[in-house]
């Protein structure tokens, strides 16, 4: 056995280890941004869909995506499935993130098993994998996305948009044209989890390079450039929401990080050391920008995720684009679209056609009383319970 081969199989595994830190990522950023009331509800879903969506993955979506198993030669094909298997379930996380305090767990779960089984599969074969529509004029395995800012990030993106239209806002979140501010529950763990996800990014990128033993160099830049773009959301974010309320809001500061790390994702191993700064600032922008406009749009998304993963989704896949002499914008736009012209309607049938069959959203007194008393059983903060 081959020392590159075994350099690498190690190499896939550590970046896998690093991506699965996103999901207590996930997990406290959501449960902190949260009501109390909801906080357990949040965490078991969390949990679900890793397991869920890791299954569905391995049961049938891996071949859907890949066409089989044999086609991995320079480390080994276990490895390269618990790599591309860490992906599955961050694509649900963006989605569920964004319908938070008001979708039942069932329901959820069964979406789960579609995208982990299909939808995002489908995405992957397209662009990574097997490439069904090889030679058509829907062709798009040129497209240029390292990590998925397109693939991963604005497919959650795209099936959050069709989620929240179906099921509409929580109970109470407008009223009168009144958007009405729901504070987050727990603070210290919104910047953890969103610190975790940072240090996830760097096994997200760094391990789409593929290979260590030959590309040292390059996953070392991938990394450097992933934080940078890190770095400068988070500056970017700072600087706007003082700007416009005078405040700083750690939370828009943590979501212009994570819209930095979003956007530098579709090409962090071709850039510069400087150009990640732009993109990442540009990402930061946009969702200080963003936030706010969903809102007028009655949009209601508890953690920021239209603006963070499919807004900078999109940035980042065009970015590529504009920086690289030798990447097409036309290239890079038309992934865009029609990754979006397959994940928005497949998407809104199934969550329009579960919503009907099991009822993906809680009630209003359900909303009144907690997800968490209402379908767990358990409260995380019981002594804290607010009514609202």
């Amino acid at each position: 056995m081959e020392i590159n081969y075994v350099i690498d199989t190690f190499f896939a595994i550590f970046a896998m280890t690093l991506i699965i830190f996103m999901v207590p990522g996930f997990a406290m950023l959501e449960a902190g941004l949260v009501r109390t009331k909801n906080v357990t509800s949040v965490l078991t879903v969390n949990v679900m869909i890793y397991a869920v969506a890791s299954m569905a993955f391995l049961l049938i979506g891996y071949e859907v995506a890949f066409g089989s198993w044999d086609h991995q030669d320079d480390m080994s094909k276990w490895a390269f499935f618990m790599f591309q298997m860490a992906f599955v379930g961050k694509v649900v996380n963006i989605m569920s993130g964004g319908v938070s305090e008001r979708s039942r767990i069932l329901p959820l779960a069964v979406f789960t098993v579609i995208v982990g089984a299909f939808i995002y599969p489908i995405i992957v074969n397209l662009t990574w994998g097997a490439n069904f529509l090889s030679g058509t004029a829907l062709d798009i395995s040129s497209l240029s996305d390292l990590a998925g800012s397109t693939v991963i990030h604005s497919t959650g993106g795209w099936a959050l948009l069709a989620a929240i239209l179906i099921m509409g806002p929580r109970r109470g979140r407008y009223k009168d044209n009144i958007v009405r501010v729901i504070p987050a529950s727990n603070i210290p763990l919104v910047t953890l989890g969103a610190l975790l996800l940072w240090i996830g990014w760097f096994g997200f990128n760094g391990g789409s390079v593929g290979t260590i033993s030959s590309k040292a160099d390059t996953v070392a830049l991938t990394i450097m450039n992933t934080n940078t773009a890190g770095l400068s959301g988070a500056i970017t974010g700072w600087l706007l929401t003082y700007f416009r309320y005078k405040k700083f809001d750690i939370t828009m500061i943590l979501n212009g990080a994570l819209g930095g790390l979003v956007a530098v994702t579709a090409g962090p191993d071709q850039y510069d050391i400087h150009t990640p700064i732009l993109i990442g600032a540009i990402g930061g922008a946009l969702v200080v920008l963003f936030v706010p406009i969903f809102d007028k749009f009655r949009m209601d998304d508890p953690v920021g995720a239209l603006s963070v993963h499919l807004v900078n989704g999109i940035w980042g896949t065009l970015a590529v684009g504009i920086f690289v002499a030798d990447v097409s914008i036309l290239t890079q736009l038309k992934g865009i679209l029609i990754v979006g012209m397959i994940v928005f309607p497949l998407s809104w049938i199934t969550i329009y056609s579960i919503n009907k069959i099991f009822v993906l959203r809680a009630g209003d007194e359900e909303q009144l009383e907690g997800i968490d008393a209402t379908e767990c059983g358990i409260e995380s903060y019981p002594e804290f319970k607010r009514s609202i």
